[in-house]
């Protein structure tokens, strides 16, 4: 009978996403403010799956909490989105922030708008062998709009407003990220991993277990429905993620709306591997135009890396059966303002991530560096920031019935 996974989540009994009353107290700082938008992004594994993230923008001030889970394809519990939605989340809200903001500046009024975004990846190779290798792929991107401008003046503003967006700076062109490592409380040098050349920071150690939320209602700005609908994609099932030979397409998909208070509303649906619905929330700041009444655009992609890279961890040790007892990240991203949302007025940029990686193990040296090496393979979105990327756009007409699945090409 296999071992039941436990749910820390679901027991410790805070709310997956809120806003952190006591980062000062905590000691939470932000990295040094550099290209606009700069954040630092704290990951802890709180089981072999199960994470959370503080995440402290130097730009606002604002520390959030937020906390990702697997589905079966990783025999987790489901508890929390999956790692890559939250990069879906923060994109595809990046991108209204853009299309918004920039719409405005070129005196198109905008009806109603929706965006469904998809995002693809594939992992391929034997992590036994060490050749299983993470790729990103090109972005789907519909817009379904009723505005007061034609069809080539809406194409034309996404295409600017995508650009516009910060992301734009880890999509476009080559960024390979950089690192320190220190196993057992030790710093190593690195292996294939590309040095920081920067000295560690210190370890965050148990410092997620004492932030507290600050006052309000947070039950809703991370809600689990059901199972994601099927789709031609939906061909991964349980475990699917943990055999050492694949090659599987990763499929994902982001809903976003603009509700009358402001508020980016997202509705996450995971096709392949197949998991649940969640529909998170997402404003920007005052600093950015907004009231920060849940987590901006970048501090999702922050945050959502950082998951990802944490999993690549815990799949290696479950896989190989290493005693690997604790890990944990400081990941700070550095990202230009919006074009639009921001008044730069220039295509977004970023510099490359700057990750500080702490593990405790009774294993030796040599697999600390090997871990990390294999860990930065497979992240899928470690592979996001290291591939030129586009987004493919495409114009429809704003539909009012709810938008679960529509044709997509086979990848």
């Amino acid at each position: 009978m296999s071992k039941k996974v436990p749910n820390l989540l679901k027991e410790c009994g805070k709310p997956l996403i809120f806003k952190v009353s006591n980062a000062d107290e905590v000691g939470l700082q932000s990295p040094p403010e550099r290209l606009g938008e700069d954040l630092r992004t704290i990951v802890n594994s709180m089981t072999i799956f199960q994470k959370e993230a503080l995440v402290t923008s130097a730009r606002t001030g604002l520390t959030w909490r937020m906390a990702s889970d697997e589905g079966a394809y990783l025999d987790g519990t489901d508890t929390a989105p999956a790692p890559l939605c939250h990069l879906t989340v923060g994109m595809v809200a990046s991108y209204m922030n853009e299309i918004v903001a920039l719409a405005k500046i070129s005196k198109i009024k905008i009806h109603n708008l929706r965006l469904i975004q998809d995002n693809y990846y594939r992992m391929e190779g034997s992590m036994l062998r060490g050749t299983m290798e993470a790729s990103a792929h090109d972005v789907d991107l519909e817009v379904q709009i009723d505005a007061d401008a034609d069809r080539d003046q809406l194409f034309r503003l996404v295409q600017d407003a995508t650009a516009a967006s910060p992301l734009n700076g880890l999509m476009r062109g080559k960024h390979e990220s950089l690192f320190t490592l220190s196993h057992n409380g030790v710093e190593l040098e690195t292996d294939k991993a590309l040095a920081l050349g920067k000295p560690v920071e210190a370890d965050p150690g148990v410092t997620l277990d004492i932030v507290t939320p600050a006052e309000g209602d947070w039950s809703q700005h991370c809600v689990k429905g059901g199972l994601t609908p099927y789709h031609e994609h939906s061909v991964s099932g349980s475990g699917s993620s943990l055999t050492d030979q694949q090659n599987r397409l990763l499929h994902l998909r982001g809903i976003c709306t603009l509700r009358p208070d402001g508020i980016k509303e997202i509705v996450q649906h995971l096709y392949n591997p197949r998991g649940s619905v969640f529909t998170l929330l997402s404003e920007e700041g005052p600093e950015n135009g907004g009231q920060g009444r849940a987590p901006d655009a970048t501090s999702y992609i922050s945050a959502g890396i950082g998951f990802c890279f944490m999993t690549q961890f815990g799949r290696y040790a479950k896989m190989k059966k290493n005693d690997l007892t604790g890990y944990r990240i400081i990941q700070d991203s550095h990202f230009t303002l919006g074009g639009a949302s921001g008044g730069t007025g220039e295509a977004g940029q970023a510099d490359p991530l700057e990750t500080h990686v702490y593990l405790d193990s009774g294993e030796d040296n040599e697999f600390a560096r090997n871990i990390l090496d294999v860990s930065e393979q497979t992240c899928f979105l470690h592979a996001f920031c290291r591939t030129d990327l586009k987004v493919k756009i495409r114009i429809s007409k704003y539909a009012n019935q709810t938008v679960t699945s529509s044709p997509t090409a086979a990848r």
